[in-house]
């Protein structure tokens, strides 16, 4: 199961604070905004306090090449800065610049939503907090998620899945996410990874700092397991292209 924290303590909070501060900013963002008639914008949330450009990532290493198709916009951002996430979208929805999503404006573009470890729970966090917003999310999708309340699904999001491993000594991803509203949400599925043999249990992660490996091997292993990876490429451009079948 996914780790579930308590309240942060005191000095916790001014850390992620502080870090916060270093973050991605909205002049460093490729997408224009507004944004072009049907296309598909998607967002990544990254982990742990990596940093939202760090392409050795897996959720940056697939917006990179989800740029690289016609008519998909992708941006990524740390988990700690998912209100610029947020601001970001509303901005790029928002045609009239009247600081609201009209329906009319929500309905010209596709969004997507993914997220990985931490990045996860933010992405569910993201979710929840664009219903306000009047904005649709076509797929969320979590990898290998962490955080408080991400096995929930609001109905803004049309289609839902959950890419997972539970052999973590101390991080083991979401196992399923549900819907708030069923008639509004549909699960795809929850795909199972496993890192107690191959090829999961193959792949090197000697390069990495003890810090990110020590208690968490199998997480570590599942930002780099080229499987994973593919198959959130699949979703997401399915989700891009409405193509979407249920599966799992």
């Amino acid at each position: 199961m996914a780790l579930r924290y308590p309240d942060p303590i005191p000095w916790v909070s001014l850390l992620l604070a502080l870090a916060a501060g270093c973050g991605v900013r909205s002049a460093e963002l490729r997408t224009p905004r507004p944004v072009p008639r049907d296309v598909c914008v998607v967002v990544g949330l990254l982990g742990g306090f990596d940093a939202w450009d760090d392409s050795t990532k897996g959720v940056r290493r697939l917006a990179l090449e989800l740029r690289r198709s016609p008519g998909i916009l992708a941006e990524t951002f740390e988990n700690r800065r998912s209100g610029l996430a947020r601001a970001f979208l509303v901005e790029a929805l928002d045609a009239d610049r009247d600081g609201r999503v009209s329906s009319t404006e929500a309905a010209r573009a596709r969004v997507v939503i993914y997220g990985q470890s931490l990045g996860g729970g933010a992405a569910a966090a993201l979710a929840r907090a664009l219903v306000r917003d009047g904005v649709e999310v076509e797929l969320l999708l979590l990898i290998d998620s962490v955080g408080r309340r991400d096995d929930v699904a609001p109905p803004s999001v049309a289609n839902a899945a959950v890419l997972y491993q539970d052999e973590g000594w101390f991080i083991a991803g979401e196992p399923e996410i549900r819907p708030l509203d069923p008639r509004r949400t549909r699960i795809l599925g929850a795909w199972q990874f496993d890192y107690d043999r191959p090829p999961g249990s193959t792949i090197p992660i000697d390069d990495l700092a003890w810090h990110e490996s020590a208690f968490r091997i199998a997480h570590a292993r599942m930002d780099r397991d080229p499987r994973v990876w593919a198959t959130a490429d699949s979703l997401i451009r399915a989700a891009c292209t409405e193509a979407l079948e249920a599966r799992g």
